[in-house]
């Protein structure tokens, strides 16, 4: 049971290794774009170009009873979720030998929705992948494996994302073979320390707060970055902030600094230093660099895109448009 591209890549593995895939559940084709055509979750276009003879299970309601005939005519032993949506009891409880699922996060930590988004917004150096059985509450159920996975500090959601996707697969392989053998780890969640959430994010979840620490403001860029994107007002207009660094605190630049009418103006000898503008002000030099103020610090823009314009890196962005 699985949707996006994070899924494909352990229904590959399984169907490369010869187990007996019986049927796979992904969710129903949508419209996408301006032409509103139907499109394809990745899973289904992986099965239909690799492994066409397995049949595709696209329910609107979990609960559906023609639906819930269907699964049981499988008589599947095991059903293996790797990124779908939220199981009835009814579904999971389904095969002998139970369900298992793939989580992006070493639970019990980053439960929820979106565990690698805010695993790297809260500055994490470390994540991985678990699997584990399902029970009532989400993300709780008994732990069968888990391995970390390091998180650098140039490390974005779309670096984490495919690392974990080919770990994740190799963990679900793991798990199987571990489960067919009969002799297989199953250890209780320990909920005795502080635990982060990962609830899903929305666009508002994800505007720039610049008053906060500039080390905060880079890792919450990361932590959105492709997808879903942190956004900023720039000229009253909504930007999308794919890609930042972290300037030296202490760093003086020859500037031209944006007054309050937002016209430039060249610093003179009483200019206040880089370091002290306005939170939440930017300064550029209009072809090389733009720079956003934080509570301790700078942070330079290098990719971006304005509304109504393509994604570009700071430079191009600077040559076609004047702040």
């Amino acid at each position: 049971m699985g949707t996006p591209d994070f899924a494909v890549e352990s229904l590959r593995i399984l169907v490369e290794n010869k187990y007996n895939v019986v049927a796979v559940i992904t969710a129903p084709d949508k419209p996408v774009g301006r032409g509103q055509k139907l499109g394809m979750s990745p899973v289904k276009e992986y099965l239909l170009e690799n492994a066409p003879n397995i049949p595709i299970l696209q329910p609107e309601k979990l609960k559906n009873s023609e639906f819930l005939k269907e699964l049981r005519s499988y008589q599947a032993d095991l059903q293996i979720v790797v990124a779908f949506r939220m199981l009835p009891e009814v579904v999971w409880m389904m095969p002998n030998l139970g369900t298992f699922n793939l989580h992006g996060s070493l639970l019990p930590q980053y439960r929820g929705a979106a565990p690698i988004n805010w695993a790297i917004i809260n500055g994490e150096i470390e994540t991985g992948v678990t699997t584990f059985f399902l029970k009532q509450e989400i993300d709780t159920g008994s732990i069968i494996f888990q391995e970390k996975e390091p998180i650098s500090l140039t490390d974005n959601v779309g670096d984490i994302y495919n690392r974990l996707m080919h770990r994740g697969a190799r963990l679900v392989l793991k798990t199987v073979k571990a489960i067919e053998s009969g002799i297989y780890p199953q250890q209780p969640q320990d909920e005795s320390g502080e635990i982060h959430h990962a609830p899903k994010i929305f666009k508002e979840t994800c505007q720039i707060d610049w008053n906060q620490p500039v080390k905060k403001v880079h890792d919450f860029i990361r932590g959105l970055s492709p997808y879903p994107v942190a956004w900023t007002i720039l000229n009253d207009k909504t930007c999308r902030i794919y890609e930042a660094r972290m300037l030296e605190v202490d760093l003086e630049l020859p500037l031209l600094s944006v007054t309050s009418e937002s016209e430039f103006q060249l610093p003179t000898e009483n200019s206040e230093k880089h370091t002290q503008t306005t939170i939440g002000t930017y300064i550029t030099d209009g072809k090389k660099y733009l720079h956003f103020q934080c509570a301790d610090g700078i942070l330079a823009i290098e990719n971006l895109q304005l509304e109504g314009k393509k994604r570009m890196g700071i430079e191009e962005f600077l040559r076609g448009y004047r702040l």
